[in-house]
C-alpha cells in the first residue's frame, strides 16, 4: 500500500460508470504533480461527504451560496493535509457542528467526480476532482450551520433528489440510498 492516502484510496476504488472512470483517469496524473490539492491549479482535488442518519434514512444537505445550490459538505485541503477521508471529516464537522461523524458504513470512497466551479472575484473558473465519502451521525439534532448563510436540511433521499438538479450529486444520492436500504434504514428512493 502506498504511503500517500489519496493514491491509496484511488487505487482501491472502482468506478461505477464510464463517466466516473473518465473522471478518475483525469485525477491520476495529478498524483504525480506533488500536490494534487493545491488550489492554484485549474484542476485540483477536494474531499466531501454526504452526511447520513442511518436509523431514519435521512441525508443532510448544506446551502452553498456561491453555487446557489443544496450540496453535500466538503471542500479544500488545508496546508499539509493529504488524506481525503480526514479532510471530509474535518469539513463535515466544521460545516455541520456534528462532532460524532464517522465513516459509514465503512472507510471507503463512494464516488469520484470532476465538478466545474464558476469564477469568482477571488479566483478564475476551475474544476474540482471531488473524492466523496459517506459520514454518519447518531445525533442529527445536534446539527448547527457554521454561519447563517449556510443553512442545513435533513431530508429523505427522495426529498434530496427533488431539491438538487446536479446530476453528479443525484448519482451520489442514489448510491447512498442503496447503502441505506441495505443497512435497513428507511428508504426514500
Amino acid at each position: 500500500m502506498t504511503a500517500d492516502p489519496l493514491a491509496a484510496a484511488l487505487t482501491r476504488y472502482r468506478p461505477q460508470t464510464d463517466v466516473e472512470a473518465a473522471d478518475l483517469d483525469r485525477v491520476r496524473p495529478l498524483l504525480a504533480t506533488g500536490d494534487p490539492w493545491h488550489r492554484s491549479t485549474p484542476l485540483h482535488v477536494t474531499a466531501s461527504a454526504l452526511v447520513v442518519h442511518p436509523r431514519t434514512g435521512r441525508v443532510l444537505l448544506r446551502w452553498h451560496a456561491r453555487q446557489q445550490a443544496w450540496l453535500q459538505v466538503g471542500g479544500h485541503a488545508d496546508p499539509g493535509e493529504t488524506d481525503p477521508l480526514a479532510i471530509a471529516l474535518r469539513e463535515g464537522r466544521e460545516e455541520t457542528g456534528l462532532d460524532d461523524l464517522v465513516p459509514w458504513p465503512e472507510e471507503r470512497v463512494l464516488h469520484v467526480v470532476v465538478v466545474p466551479v464558476t469564477a469568482s472575484a477571488k479566483e478564475p473558473a476551475h474544476e474540482h476532482v471531488d473524492v466523496r465519502f459517506v459520514l454518519a451521525t447518531a445525533d442529527p439534532d445536534a446539527v448547527r450551520p457554521e454561519n447563517p448563510a449556510a443553512a442545513l436540511r435533513w431530508l429523505s433521499i427522495e426529498e434530496a433528489h427533488t431539491l438538487t438538479t446536479e446530476p453528479n450529486l443525484r448519482e451520489t444520492l442514489t448510491r447512498v440510498g442503496r447503502l441505506l436500504t441495505a443497512s435497513g434504514g428507511r428508504r426514500g428512493r
